[in-house]
């Protein structure tokens, strides 16, 4: 393995010039080229980040014998042809969330890894985040006793991507607020708890602003629609019963009414000594001066590692990563129970 590690970025969206961006940071990795299929995303990639190479099709930049890491930052659909294709082309894969439509795609990639020999890692943001990490510190070292629940929850009031792109659409997505925002705080949760065993799941998904042409952002616009079809959830509610006997619950959405809180997205954690929320840190516990706040403040420093960074630092030092690939497909497992419990109209079990 070279001391440097030779990057592409398939995707150059929002989320791929975020990875992008990350790259300008990595001194272990270059970016060697990108793929993308709009000439105008391509340019201006390749314009703002000095990429040397741009190719259309996505297959043309895995022949490239000079590239020994991809990050895919691609519509969810594309997510598991994409991922196998390179993983069979010997190239390390770092794949947006969610992992893939559905478990079995999941499971898929994750085959094909293990048989390449390759590094997988699905990019969960939030627990390279400080916070969440101070908040890992404090739950490892028991200060809050037994956790026997959590509330996991992404509320926004008016935030669904542009109407008629990849994201409100079903086959090309998989589903709506729940895939794209509830699964930060679902993945982010059970790595607090160290628990992904939950066994059954009850959950219903609402669609009530979306379709009257309601709480669009100005995001998504690749893929338009001409129909404007949407056909996917903005909003949903879940209830994961685990093996332990702990429970979480997921709230998400992308347009509700919702008061006017100070937090948009967070975790709840309930101990038996003490509780934990996020975000921002806080603990609650009682003290020799009655039931006391304590806000956990992140150091002032830079991240040691990004979600990026730390991808990069496993392929070369042959570490595994913080977000292993059996995890990321406990919660596609998770997710596909949501859904399936929402369209039965009863509890769904996770085998």
């Amino acid at each position: 393995m070279p001391a440097t590690l030779r990057c592409a970025v398939i995707g150059t969206g929002g989320i791929g010039l975020d990875h992008l961006n990350s790259f300008l940071h990595c001194r272990r990795a270059a970016v060697a080229a990108i793929a993308e299929s709009s000439p105008e995303r391509a340019k201006e990639a390749s314009d703002r980040f000095k990429i040397p190479r741009s190719y259309a099709d996505y297959r043309e930049l895995l022949e490239q014998p000079d590239i020994d890491a991809v990050t895919i930052a691609l519509p969810n659909y594309l997510h598991a042809p994409v991922a196998i294709e390179a993983l069979k082309a010997r190239k390390h894969v770092l794949l947006e969330k969610p992992m893939a439509m559905n478990a079995t795609e999941a499971a898929r990639i994750i085959d094909t890894a293990k048989k390449m020999r390759r590094t997988l890692m699905v990019g969960q943001n939030f627990r390279f985040d400080r916070q969440t990490q101070i908040a890992k510190q404090f739950v490892q070292r028991g200060d809050l006793g037994e956790i026997y629940h959590a509330r996991a929850f992404w509320l926004r009031r008016s935030g669904i991507p542009r109407t008629g792109s990849w994201f409100t659409q079903k086959k090309l997505a998989g589903g709506g607020c729940t895939v794209d925002l509830g699964v930060h705080m679902l993945d982010a949760c059970l790595h607090l708890l160290d628990d992904f065993e939950v066994t059954r799941v009850s959950a219903q998904t609402f669609a009530k602003f979306g379709p009257r042409g309601l709480g669009e952002l100005e995001w998504g616009r690749s893929e338009i629609d001409p129909k404007k079809t949407f056909d996917v959830e903005d909003y949903s509610v879940a209830l994961l019963k685990f093996k332990s006997g702990k429970t979480v619950t997921l709230e998400t959405s992308w347009a509700a009414n919702h008061p006017n809180d100070a937090r948009e997205y967070g975790i709840d954690l309930l101990g038996t000594v003490a509780g934990l929320s996020l975000y921002p840190a806080r603990l609650f516990r009682s003290g020799p001066s009655g039931y006391e706040t304590i806000h956990l403040a992140a150091p002032k420093v830079p991240l040691n590692e990004d979600r990026i960074q730390h991808f990069v630092n496993c392929v070369l030092d042959g570490k595994k990563p913080l977000v292993p690939v059996e995890e990321s497909l406990k919660v596609q497992k998770i997710l596909d129970a949501i859904y399936e419990s929402a369209a039965g109209g009863k509890e769904a079990k996770i085998g």
